[in-house]
């Protein structure tokens, strides 16, 4: 098997610190990142979409080498980042083509802090823009799985997240997916077991080995929602 292009493959440190780069915003996604490259259809094979931020371009290349033969894995060519970008983006995302499967995430940019000591968006906006963007990817028709955000760790982490943020707007989101009947891929659970192993110093992003690791369920609920369609 080939080996998948490292996560930060396509990633430009930036530091407005000589001293310590920041944890979130150092890292802006490159034009080039290889992520992001279209793929050519396997005629016959599902069409599966990854919607996502930058925890999911990590696992891009694994899912899709975990799927080979068996889905055609395309991702949105972007870092998807808040629902407010989601919102603006949904339908360039979708294009006019069918999905059989669409994995999707968002809050990890949501729950940042800004510069004016607010989170990027509220917790009542989360809820309201989640809402409206399950509501667009239902007219698809698609099989829609929804991930959990991933682990905020300790420590100072720029820009600002707070763990029990994590917790609420997961919470949040499971309350519309079960509401919905979307299945749930739950990657908080699963990367909180092994946090230490997989995810890089006080920074929200994984390692190389961490993001093959999330790859396997990812993969797996992919696969399942595929057999059910």
């Amino acid at each position: 098997m080939t080996k998948p292009v490292p996560f930060l493959q396509g990633f430009v440190l930036m530091s407005s610190s000589p001293e310590k780069p920041e944890a979130d915003s150092a890292y802006r996604i490159d034009e080039n990142c290889p992520q992001f490259e279209p793929i050519e259809d396997v005629p016959g094979l599902p069409r599966v979409l990854l919607i996502g931020d930058s925890i999911s371009i990590g696992y891009t290349f694994p899912v899709r080498q975990l799927l080979a033969g068996r889905a055609n894995l395309h991702r949105v060519p972007e870092n998807a980042g808040p629902t407010a970008r989601g919102l603006e983006a949904i339908d360039a995302w979708l294009g006019d083509g069918d999905w059989d499967v669409i994995h999707f995430n968002f809050g990890l940019h949501d729950i940042k802090f800004m510069p004016d000591g607010k989170r990027q968006v509220s917790g009542p906006d989360y809820e309201s823009n989640l809402t409206a963007l399950v509501a667009r990817l239902k007219e698809t028709g698609a099989a829609l799985i929804w991930a959990t955000t991933s682990p905020v760790p300790a420590g100072n982490l720029s820009p600002v997240r707070r763990t029990d943020d994590v917790v609420a707007y997961n919470g949040i989101a499971l309350g519309i997916m079960r509401r919905e009947d979307i299945a749930i891929n739950d990657l908080y659970v699963f990367a909180l077991a092994r946090i230490d192993q997989i995810q890089l110093p006080e920074n929200v992003h994984f390692t190389d080995e961490g993001s093959e690791l999330l790859a396997e369920p990812v993969a797996a609920c992919i696969e399942a929602a595929i057999s059910n369609k």
